[in-house]
């Protein structure tokens, strides 16, 4: 399945570019408590706060983001109307981030019950890019995947082999000679 597929291509992500904090840092992973921050905890040895169920990242965030240097978000920007604001905001540090890209074979997801669970944005890489270098962020790693589900059939499915449909990045935001070992 493609949640298959994403979870192990960000955790392989995760353990080659996150592997430098082993048991250094606390983590603010933006999102509710999740696979991922467990595995962080677990594998990592990261100590890991999440933001808590409901909170609107778009205007409630400064005295959550404030107190940490090392960030995770892993498709959450698209659920924001203003990533820019949020990303803006940090000050500096390190930032793990995953979004879904926009395919056009495919509408955007919306959950009609719940106002915090729809994309609001689907980026084009050079788009997540622009938001990142707008807002202070400077790439230091990233990848792009295809999420094939070799059980469904149609055009769609077929095209999720070839399209690429999610991205993850690693960026570093802060003075001019900022790096992880200096956390």
């Amino acid at each position: 399945m493609a949640a298959d597929i994403r979870f192990k291509k960000t955790l392989d992500f995760l353990d080659t570019y996150m592997s430098e904090l082993e048991g250094r840092q606390t983590v603010l992973d933006l999102g509710v408590d999740n696979q991922l921050a467990m595995r962080m905890r677990a594998n990592l040895g990261l100590k890991v706060d999440n933001t808590p169920l409901g909170m609107d990242l778009d205007v409630d965030y400064s005295e959550m983001v404030d107190n940490y240097k090392v960030f995770t978000a892993f498709e959450i920007f698209e659920h924001l109307f203003a990533p820019f604001n949020l990303l803006e905001h940090i000050s500096g540090g390190v930032l793990y981030a995953s979004v879904p890209l926009n395919v056009w074979f495919s509408p955007s997801y919306w959950n009609k019950e719940d106002k915090l669970d729809r994309h609001y944005h689907e980026f084009e890489v050079r788009q997540f890019n622009h938001l990142l270098d707008r807002t202070g962020w400077k790439l230091q790693a990233y990848e792009v995947w295809t999420t094939p589900d070799k059980f469904r059939v149609g055009i769609r499915p077929f095209m999720r082999y070839i399209f690429p449909s999610y991205y993850i990045v690693k960026a570093v935001k802060g003075q001019g000679v900022f790096t992880t070992s200096s956390l």
